[in-house]
């Protein structure tokens, strides 16, 4: 794996995320405030919903279709366990938000 450089601070609100592509892979990027950044897989295995058009709850995004929640930190789904996301680790160099991606 190795950090790929994705978008400015700046570029993500707080309390939102961002589609981003990088070598093939989409993923979702969060700004969850305080300089917390998160990145995860950008589709909810539950039904295909677009994570990255979800909402944040605290450490949490919640999926806009039917809600299911994953936990930022560990990609488990807290409304069922057998789902799951991946996460990738986040940097911030620079005011740029980097991803380590695989």
């Amino acid at each position: 794996m190795a950090f790929v450089r994705v978008a400015g601070a700046h570029d993500i609100p707080v309390g939102h995320g961002t589609l981003v592509e990088s070598n093939g892979l989409l993923f979702a990027v969060f700004n969850a405030g305080g300089g917390r950044y998160y990145a995860c897989g950008a589709i909810c295995p539950h039904e295909d919903g677009p994570l990255a058009d979800g909402w944040l709850e605290g450490d949490s995004v919640v999926c806009p279709w039917h809600g299911f929640d994953y936990d930022l930190e560990t990609g488990t789904c807290r409304v069922d366990p057998d789902l799951s996301i991946p996460v990738y680790p986040v940097r911030v160099v620079g005011g740029a938000i980097d991803v380590d991606v695989p």
